[in-house]
């Protein structure tokens, strides 16, 4: 990959609650997580996530993995 471009893996959780009227709270509930931990998957600084994780906010989210997420390339 030249120097110039960076990839990010986007995380539209936020996009996701905002549409189902859902708090951030309620989704930790539901999946059984932490509010810390989901936050920091929120904002996107989660370096992972675990398949059982993205399958249970999946499953109350009423999405698939790629409503969730987004490969993004920027160009410098």
């Amino acid at each position: 990959m030249p120097a110039e471009e960076r990839t990010r893996i986007m995380v539209k959780l936020d996009d996701l609650l905002h549409e189902r009227r859902m708090t951030l709270t309620e989704l930790a509930d539901r999946v059984g997580l932490t509010l810390a931990n989901l936050s920091i998957l929120k904002t996107g600084k989660a370096k992972a996530i675990r398949f059982s994780t993205l399958e249970a906010i999946c499953r109350e989210l009423d999405c698939q993995p790629g409503d969730l997420l987004a490969y993004q390339i920027h160009r410098d």
